[in-house]
């Protein structure tokens, strides 16, 4: 049976595919103006969010949006003090259908914004689309990759493409700061 949910992933990378510095911090440098007017009508239109602790969108809908804040100190669901229509989800202990069920949504859009490791828990086989914004003229050696296994030998797009999702046709979103988006799809099985 299908499942109710359509998941997309929504990140922007530096060339070398990093969200984030050595330091865990997104910079000035990945915070451009095109992608977040993008990323901002996209999340109208989104059902529930999911991040880690230090992943939010800080946009001016921010507290009307509900979410699922991913951590290892909750047994399975849990309030978030943090943030207003928000739970603390552990997987281990509650399905992604029983935490937005717990949220008051039994289908529709999921968006999951980061960081690495919410990232990488929906690559194998839970995307439907990864929309992925590359800021080309930002490098961030060392830097937090978007998906953990990117680094010196794989990319984001090798890795998409590995599991099952297909790229769009490139979008430039800002040539002044060579910023461009991909939409990357489930390809259809047979």
């Amino acid at each position: 049976m299908p499942s109710p949910y359509r998941i997309a992933g929504y990140a922007i990378v530096s060339s070398d595919g990093m969200i984030a510095d050595a330091h865990a911090f997104m910079p000035d440098a990945l915070k451009l103006e095109a992608d977040k007017e993008f990323f901002s009508r996209e999340l109208d239109h989104v059902d529930v969010l999911v991040h880690g602790r230090h992943s939010h969108e800080c946009q001016e809908n921010s507290p009307q949006r509900r979410r699922l804040v991913l951590t290892r100190r909750a047994v399975g669901l849990g309030p978030d003090y943090e943030y207003p229509n928000a739970l603390l989800w552990n997987p281990a202990g509650a399905s992604l259908e029983e935490a937005c069920r717990a949220l008051g949504v039994t289908g529709g859009a999921v968006a999951i914004l980061g960081g690495t490791e919410a990232f990488d828990m929906f690559l194998r086989a839970g995307y439907d689309t990864f929309y992925l914004s590359r800021a080309e003229n930002v490098e961030l050696p060392g830097g937090t990759p978007v998906f953990s296994p990117v680094g010196s030998c794989r990319t984001p797009d090798e890795l998409l493409a590995h599991f099952g999702l297909a790229p769009g046709p490139t979008r430039i979103l800002d040539g002044a700061h060579a910023l461009t988006l991909v939409a990357w799809t489930r390809r259809a099985t047979a």
